[in-house]
């Protein structure tokens, strides 16, 4: 009896070690599914990155460095440079962007050591040389005539600051960044209408990509004409780069690359874009915005934004501060 017993007791022990060791055998396997679900998923997110990336890589081969970039080039790897971006929106029909005159035209600067981005937009119709050409014209048409080589060393040349990378779209297109980000929220500076929509000044309006497109189109009802009409592309431009720095924008990060891969083109390469994701992030949570400004006139019967010199000197010192040269 007492043998009968000790043998069931054993059999209990086996059934219960058996039992323990199907269950951590389980949750290893799910471990296991999960890391290599995870694997996939990272290896996926990656390789369409990098497709994407290599999709919208459009070198600028005719660039002018500047004396600064002589002295230290710009190493975003390190996370410590401060660095320049020329945002271009480009004016034609259809997706293309390498062609047509640039009718937005801001330049982004970003520094780590201070956590700061600051947007300079810079009036389509100022007049200047145009680098390449040795002709004295609109800057926005030195897209027109040397794509994104003319353009960087144009402005480049009227402020007095490298132009480090530049990012081109057609604002045609820009609404279909907004909806990809999952919309936008800006506080319109007035009130007014456009089209279908209504914006009332000092509201908070989400917007989709089509209301986003509208609220910046409006001109000629702004007091301040095509200021006003910039700094609206400023508020949109800043919405859109908080949105894709959010960490919601990851969980869209499909829709977001379509978007920038049909519609964008930049020569910033696939290592240097996650360089400035990872070391520049923060800079995003303070943005200044700033406006180069001059007075119109009118020259052989053609309309130019003439900028005064104390006011381009004003620029010029902002933007050496940021960047530090």
């Amino acid at each position: 009896m007492q043998n009968q017993t000790r043998s069931s007791k054993n059999r209990n022990r086996k059934k219960k070690k058996s039992v323990g060791k199907i269950v951590l055998s389980i949750v290893l396997l799910v471990m296991l599914v999960v890391t290599a679900v995870g694997g996939y998923v990272v290896w996926q997110v990656w390789s369409d990155l990098q497709s994407t990336t290599e999709e919208m890589y459009e070198d600028a081969e005719e660039r002018e460095e500047h004396e600064a970039r002589q002295i230290k080039p710009v190493d975003v790897d390190s996370g410590e440079d401060p660095f320049s971006v020329l945002l271009l929106g480009i004016d034609n029909d259809g997706d293309n962007v390498e062609y047509g005159r640039s009718d937005t035209m801001m330049l982004v600067t970003v520094n780590p050591n201070t956590n700061k981005t600051s947007i300079v937009s810079i009036p389509r119709d100022t007049y200047t040389e145009i680098v390449g050409r040795g002709t004295q014209d609109k800057i926005n048409h030195a897209h027109a005539f040397g794509k994104a080589s003319m353009a960087m060393n144009t402005v480049q040349n009227l402020l007095d600051v490298p132009v480090d990378y530049y990012l081109s779209v057609n604002m045609e297109s820009m609404q279909q960044m907004v909806n990809a980000v999952g919309g936008i929220s800006v506080v319109p500076p007035l009130t007014f209408t456009q089209g279908d929509y209504q914006f009332v000044q000092g509201e908070s309006t989400h917007m989709d990509g089509a209301k986003a497109l509208a609220y910046t189109r409006m001109r000629k009802s702004d007091p301040q004409g095509d200021y006003g009409r910039q700094l609206r592309q400023r508020q949109v431009i800043e919405g859109a780069m908080k949105s894709v720095a959010s960490v919601d924008s990851v969980m869209n990060y499909r829709s977001i690359l379509g978007t920038m891969g049909n519609t964008m083109k930049t020569n910033m390469s696939f290592d240097e874009m996650q360089d400035l994701f990872t070391n520049y992030r923060g800079a995003v949570n303070d943005i200044e915005q700033d406006q180069l400004s001059g007075s119109g006139t009118m020259m052989n019967g053609v309309y130019y934004e003439i900028i005064p010199e104390e006011e381009l000197n004003r620029v010029q010192n902002q933007l050496k501060s940021e960047l530090e040269i």
